[in-house]
């Protein structure tokens, strides 16, 4: 059967098409193009958990989950220190959830102290030099970092099989 066309369908699709450019199809189009209507920052703010604070420090840990896991990495050019958390196996790295993390300032005095609730954590803290210790199935990992006014530091943990 073929669909007839009236005079007031093609006025009816016009103003349809008006009003999906007007309400949102440039962003469902720039979706399919291959870049969004929002930006990065605002596609994470609306996954990421809350922060968590420990004295000056703040931060949040997760990324459990495609959505998180990918709010997680396009927050961390925002934050002066990026860390991640995996373990190598015979498919590839897997990620770790549940890694106890310590930061010590210079002089080794401790900071933070917390636990992982996934692969992720952003932290923000004031420039200096850092040690951050990580551990995972009785093995410890340390790494010395420098937060600056213009620097970011990424520290990627991975244990062997």
């Amino acid at each position: 059967m073929k669909a007839r066309s009236t005079p007031w369908m093609g006025a009816a699709l016009s103003l349809a098409a008006a009003l999906a450019l007007a309400l949102g199809a440039p962003a469902a189009f720039a979706a399919t193009s291959g870049s969004s209507g929002t930006t990065a920052a605002q596609a994470a703010a609306g996954v990421l958990p809350p922060a968590q604070h420990a004295g000056s420090i703040s931060y949040l840990s997760g990324g459990i989950g495609s959505d998180q896991s990918a709010a997680f990495k396009a927050a961390m050019t925002r934050y002066p220190l990026s860390l991640e958390f995996a373990r190598e196996s015979a498919s590839g790295n897997e990620y770790l959830a549940n890694v106890p993390v310590k930061i010590s300032d210079a002089h080794g005095q401790p900071l933070l102290s917390t636990r992982t609730n996934g692969p992720f954590m952003l932290v923000t803290l004031p420039n200096g030099h850092y040690v951050v210790t990580a551990s995972h199935d009785g093995k410890t990992v340390q790494r010395a970092v420098d937060i600056g006014k213009t620097s970011h530091a990424h520290e990627a943990f991975v244990w062997p099989m």
